[in-house]
């Protein structure tokens, strides 16, 4: 029960606090993200441009690349420019509505990037494994088949987050210990029992979970079959192909990991610390995931050198 006193459903905007703690350090942080986020907007924005304009690149494993820098661009347009406002402005308001449009779309854009290296691992699994089908099972009906699936099924995931705040009472502390709005803290400010809203996040982490597991079976199955080639250039070769991807999804997931731990340990960790890690698990993916298939895919990185020496 809670008192409808000090209750009210919808509040009118809630106070985004930054990172609680580092206050002193905010516009130096602020500096330091602003930095990440133009590294990020040239990078994918580059990484784009080079698969539009290079018929070469025109293939399943840099569709899926596409996407990929597609949803990087979006995930930090949604989160560095209001953290931008908080620290270098103390813009901490933000209206109820638009905290929910931020957590929709982060999570969304979290979820989308989760399936879309579990696709670039399907696809490293079937150039290596099935080099001969690999045209024929990867066409790119399939890949846009793939690509509307991934949009479909984050929607199906997170669009109940929305829902479920929608359905909470909040008490009087509007303030959110955060630099964004993210589904978890929106409800611990519940005064109501939040307890189906914690299952049901605990459901869309399996659902991560589970794609971690199954790129785990995909390389797994690829090292098998790249440890039973029968030449070492063709074990290098085949290994390299794997290595940007294997790189990018260190880059998402060691970080999202690290925040969750955080989270598990509670008070046992300093709300600053969880905090920071949050940030870089949203932040510094879509900056290294550029640089990382940009010096890794010699297709890209030889055109993108081609391009710069050219004008």
């Amino acid at each position: 029960m809670f008192s409808t006193n000090n209750t009210e459903f919808h509040p009118s905007s809630f106070q985004l606090l930054g990172i609680p703690g580092m206050e002193m350090l905010h516009i130096w942080i602020g500096c330091l993200f602003c930095a990440v986020y133009v590294i990020a907007l040239l990078g994918n924005f580059t990484i784009l441009f080079v698969i539009q304009a290079e018929s070469s690149l025109h293939q399943p494993m840099f569709y899926f690349l596409a996407m990929l820098a597609t949803i990087d661009l979006g995930l930090s347009t949604a989160t560095i420019p209001k953290m931008l406002g908080i620290f270098w402005f103390n813009l901490r308001e933000i209206i109820f509505y638009a905290c929910l449009t931020q957590m929709f779309f982060i999570h969304n854009f979290t979820v989308m990037e989760s399936a879309v290296l579990l696709a670039m691992a399907y696809d490293r699994y079937v150039a290596i494994c099935n080099p001969l089908q690999y045209r024929t099972i990867l066409t790119n009906k399939v890949v846009s088949m793939i690509g509307l699936g991934i949009l479909v099924r984050s929607f199906i995931f997170v669009f109940p987050f929305v829902f479920l705040i929608v359905q909470l009472p909040f008490c009087e502390n509007h303030d959110i210990p955060h630099t964004y709005c993210e589904y978890m803290s929106l409800s611990h400010l519940s005064c109501a029992s939040t307890k189906i809203n914690t299952v049901y996040g605990l459901c869309v982490i399996c659902n991560l979970v589970f794609d971690i597991v199954a790129i785990a079976i995909s390389y797994v199955k690829i090292l098998d079959a790249v440890f039973h080639l029968p030449s070492h250039e063709a074990k290098l070769k085949s290994l390299s192909t794997c290595g940007s991807h294997v790189f990018v999804i260190l880059a998402f997931y060691t970080p999202a990991l690290f925040s969750f731990i955080t989270y598990c340990l509670g008070q046992n960790v300093p709300r600053c610390i969880h905090i920071l890690l949050s940030n870089v698990y949203v932040i510094v993916p879509p900056m290294l995931n550029p640089f990382i298939y940009g010096i890794r895919a010699k297709k890209i990185y030889y055109r993108v050198k081609k391009m710069l020496t050219h004008n």
